[in-house]
């Protein structure tokens, strides 16, 4: 997630609350504020949708070798070589 995305969806909430706080009051001029707010938020969220979505995936160009996954029999050997504890 990129910063246009996170600042998008914070317009995005903020219009959201100050259009409804302006239909509570009655207010027309906070209403329309707060519906601009928030198309203002939605665009910016796009945006940076758009942005994710044109650059490479940073898990793909990691330079980190991959990692080990233990086979199932192993883990089961490893197991039986623990000793456990008797309950009483």
């Amino acid at each position: 997630m990129n910063k246009d995305r996170a600042k998008g969806k914070v317009k995005d909430v903020a219009g959201r609350v100050e259009r409804q706080v302006g239909e509570w009051t009655d207010d027309p001029k906070k209403q329309a504020s707060g519906a601009a707010k928030q198309v203002e938020g939605k665009v910016q969220n796009a945006w940076g949708k758009a942005k994710d979505a044109a650059t490479p995936d940073r898990a793909e160009t990691s330079s980190k070798p991959p990692q080990r996954v233990p086979d199932s029999a192993e883990s089961e050997d490893e197991e039986s070589q623990i000793p456990r504890r008797q309950s009483r």
